[in-house]
């Protein structure tokens, strides 16, 4: 297919389907049921980037502008930008343990519902097999599919498969390459374009996204499509409406629904699912929203030294994300071998193991009147998952399904009873309390501006937010 069979095939879909590409068209769109449950998903940042694991999943970038530690370090560890750039780690970039079945089944026991990896990261290596640049995993490096494996692995183990691209960024995303002597302006086909940020881009690299995101579409049918910051430009506003008309169009052609992740104001509200980068909503926002953050505090991709968040920390943050009407897409960075750290598998396992005895106060759930109560309020904003205030047996936050009430405590509580003051003015006579993951129920009364339910002894409490599950009495038959 040449351009201009692409370009005939996107006016098709388009016309063809309920979706104009206008913002008021485009504002009819809702968020899918199969999304608004899953509540927790798993992002993959894997690539090129992985070969040197220093830094961060930037070291594309910032190899090539001095007074960077990747500078330094790259200088020092491969010799000079002329002789060894970014494009010579890509035969390093083997992947010969990758296991999507593996993965899959990881994620799987992590309690994830849906997957979204890194198709292309701002370096401009396709981990996929593309038609529109040579420099793609099929090709080079692993000489797989990545996308497609990881696609059909995820999909049998019964979670939806979504694909993230950062392509937008590769915009200019090389050009400290073209300030000194180094090899970008010689692999133009790569690194190009590398502009300057202040240059706008072409029509003639918007087209190339647009055919790039387009063929991603069209080839692995992703329920979710990732974009990340830089489509906030302003020329990329009618390519969004584009993409955007022929996606859920497409969508309709194969009757599941999807969903578009976008950041800051780069989409209208209301035609897509607004995106926080390692941050939360400090109250209930409607319509739903995801949170996207990482199990490392100092890198997307995988480096030496990883930082690591432990397992409370990520489920504490999921409670409070899905109590405030969100979503969690939480983020690994596998080895350039394909193998995911030890460490990071044993914290997605301890979230498995929480979600395996609490999920049902989390999948399928929906806001109550209040996300909670207690002293720490996470403040709302992008950038501060690493910087908000410990929780304690006081911080209580509540879920809905139907008209069955839970009530979280972020700790356990040391003491006989949990007070839960929000429930004070409840009617709630006849309702019976439980212990998610203790048979039994649990006695409860009224003291103190509060309800307060006894609890059983610590020894037979389970590890980690501590799930109150409040039900009706039960109807007639």
């Amino acid at each position: 297919m040449d351009q201009a069979d692409r370009r005939e095939n996107i006016r098709r879909v388009i016309a063809g389907g309920p979706f104009r590409d206008e913002w008021s068209s485009l504002q009819s769109y809702t968020v899918p049921e199969w999304y608004q449950d899953a509540k927790f998903g798993i992002f993959i940042h894997w690539g090129v980037y992985s070969v040197p694991a220093f830094g961060s999943e930037w070291y594309p970038r910032n190899m090539y502008l001095k007074e960077t530690h990747e500078f330094e370090h790259h200088q020092a560890q491969y010799g000079s930008l002329e002789q060894f750039g970014y494009k010579d780690f890509i035969p390093k970039f083997r992947a010969e343990k990758f296991d999507p079945d593996d993965w899959a089944r990881l994620f799987r026991q992590a309690g994830a519902q849906y997957v979204v990896p890194v198709a292309e990261h701002h370096d401009g290596f396709a981990m996929y097999d593309t038609l529109l640049s040579p420099w793609n995993a099929k090709q080079m490096g692993p000489h797989r599919d990545i996308i497609g494996d990881l696609a059909e692995a995820v999909r049998r183990q019964w979670m939806v498969f979504g694909v993230s691209s950062h392509r937008a960024e590769h915009w200019w995303f090389f050009n400290g390459g073209t300030q000194g002597p180094s090899d970008v302006l010689q692999a133009a086909s790569l690194y190009g374009p590398a502009q300057p940020e202040s240059m706008p881009p072409t029509e003639m690299f918007l087209e190339d996204w647009l055919h790039r995101t387009v063929e991603l579409i069209d080839r692995y049918a992703p329920q979710i499509l990732y974009f990340d910051w830089w489509i906030e430009h302003p020329s990329f506003e009618p390519y969004l409406r584009r993409l955007a008309a022929y996606y859920y169009n497409r969508a309709r052609e194969r009757e599941h629904g999807v969903a578009i992740n976008y950041k800051y104001q780069a989409f209208k509200p209301g035609t897509a699912v607004y995106d926080m980068e390692r941050g939360q909503q400090g109250e209930i926002c409607y319509p739903l929203w995801q949170a996207d953050t990482a199990l490392s505090k100092n890198s997307w991709g995988y480096v030496e030294p990883q930082r690591y968040k432990t397992s409370l920390d990520v489920v504490q943050d999921l409670i409070d994300i899905v109590s405030k009407n969100g979503v969690m897409l939480l983020n690994i960075g596998p080895k350039a071998d394909g193998t995911i750290p030890d460490a990071e598998r044993e914290i997605l396992l301890a979230i498995g193991r929480w979600l395996s005895v609490n999920g049902e106060a989390i999948y399928g759930t929906r806001p109550w009147r209040t996300y909670g109560e207690g002293p720490n309020r996470v403040a709302g904003g992008f950038f501060n998952d690493a910087k908000r205030n410990p929780y304690s047996s006081e911080d209580i936050r509540f879920t809905t399904r139907g008209k069955t009430l839970y009530a979280i405590a972020m700790v356990p509580p040391t003491t006989a009873d949990l007070p839960i003051a929000s429930l004070a003015g409840e009617a709630l006579d006849g309702w019976t309390v439980e212990l998610l993951g203790r048979p039994g129920p649990l006695t409860w009364s009224r003291s103190g501006g509060a309800i307060r339910v006894s609890l059983p002894d610590r020894a037979s409490r389970t590890e980690g937010p501590m799930v109150l599950k409040f039900s009706p009495p039960k109807g007639p038959r």
